[in-house]
């Protein structure tokens, strides 16, 4: 059985929202709600989306509490658990239940890449009129290394997709080719919907002393500092061999992780194999992302396998760290191009160690100010990103059934 997570509040007043005819309504389909990129930037819309006019709600893959939860249901969302997403039987019931009970939904808005198809599949069947395929990740090379099983899948849902979709976004042109086909651009339905992020916590002044103090980062070390769920899209092993190679010439470096997933237990007993133990805080799912990168980050690394768009990408240049990452990951997310060095993943550690070492030893040109500054004239601020997708919601004359 499905469960509604909401305040007392939000029953009471569900009705009376339900009888106010201009109100958007939208279920978001999404694995969970903790603190990866595209809960982030989902939260930075519910904050900065007029919830008078739009009502977004939450439809999740987990029965487990996750970061947002409560902040999810204080800004006036519910969050609707359905975690039967390996028994597709079960998952059709009761997704269509939610509809009936919790609708009705103007959009159906799924982040769950190959299967939206199916959500969207079900959404079409249920009646709902504006279904969006949004594609967060390029996961092409992974998916070409896939059994045939996997394959099938990979057929199916795709071709849901771009059955079912009435409309398909996607963070950076890797992630609409990998969902949406080589062909993309020919399609009208398809979009490029960048994220954006507040800007405003990255004005802040810290004392970076009395902040490495709390999270026990000695003084005068040299922090390198990386943020991602332990996946293996994340690459940590490799992280782990560029921290080991400037270990060796640095002495006072330290790497700060920032994040949690299955793998986690995994790069911590290699952390201790690697003789790393004493460089590396593991410092767990963090709310205070911004403040760590302005106040104990020297240079930031993300050595990722795949990417779609990085929301931690922009975190760093608002934060105007030096950002190190792979060449693989698309250029859309050069903004502040002074701050960005790419390199190959095919480059040993020692390599991309000399380039943490390189930054860590030349002054950028440019200062904070002038970073957010080319950040708020772009795509990537939540003025922009909710501008763009209430325009999309609202304006649904070109994609309606």
């Amino acid at each position: 059985m499905y469960s509604i997570e909401s305040t007392d509040i939000q029953k009471q007043n569900h009705n009376a929202r339900l009888s106010n005819r201009g109100l958007i309504r939208i279920l978001h389909a999404v694995g969970d709600m903790s603190q990866g990129g595209i809960e982030t930037w989902l939260m930075h819309i519910l904050r900065h989306i007029d919830r008078e006019r739009f009502q977004m709600d939450f439809l999740v893959h987990t029965t487990e509490p996750c970061a947002y939860d409560e902040e999810v249901l204080a800004l006036g969302s519910r969050i609707i658990r359905c975690p039967h997403i390996h028994q597709p039987w079960i998952y059709s019931a009761q997704f269509k239940q939610i509809l009936r009970d919790c609708g009705p939904y103007n959009i159906v808005h799924s982040h769950v890449h190959y299967f939206s198809g199916y959500i969207l599949r079900l959404a079409k069947q249920a009646g709902v009129p504006i279904r969006i395929a949004h594609s967060h990740n390029d996961t092409s090379s992974a998916e070409a290394k896939a059994k045939w099983s996997r394959q099938l899948y990979l057929g199916l849902t795709r071709r849901w997709i771009n059955k079912y979709a009435t409309l398909g976004v996607a963070c950076s042109e890797k992630a609409a080719a990998d969902l949406f086909g080589p062909a993309w651009k020919s399609d009208p339905r398809w979009q490029i919907l960048y994220y954006g992020i507040d800007l405003l916590p990255f004005e802040e002044q810290l004392d970076p002393v009395s902040l490495r103090g709390e999270l026990g980062i000695p003084n005068g070390a040299f922090v390198v500092g990386h943020v991602g769920r332990f996946a293996a899209q994340k690459n940590h092993l490799f992280l782990l061999e560029i921290a080991a190679e400037i270990a060796k010439r640095e002495p006072k470096m330290c790497l700060l992780s920032i994040g949690s997933g299955s793998l986690r237990p995994q790069i911590e007993q290699q952390a201790i194999d690697m003789g790393l133990s004493d460089r590396i805080i593991f410092a767990g799912n963090r709310p205070d992302v911004p403040r760590l990168m302005l106040g104990a980050m020297d240079v930031f690394l993300l050595p990722s396998l795949h990417e779609g768009l990085p929301v931690v990408g922009i975190e760093v240049q608002a934060a105007g760290l030096p950002f190190i990452l792979s060449d693989v990951i698309t250029q859309e997310v050069d903004t502040v191009k002074p701050l960005v060095q790419r390199i190959s993943l095919s480059q040993p550690a020692s390599v991309w160690a000399d380039a943490v070492l390189a930054a860590k030893n030349s002054a950028s040109n440019l200062t904070r100010a002038e970073s957010l500054a080319i950040l708020e004239s772009s795509p990537f601020n939540i003025a922009s990103s909710v501008k763009a997708l209430t325009k999309t919601y609202s304006d649904d004359s070109c994609h309606r059934d």
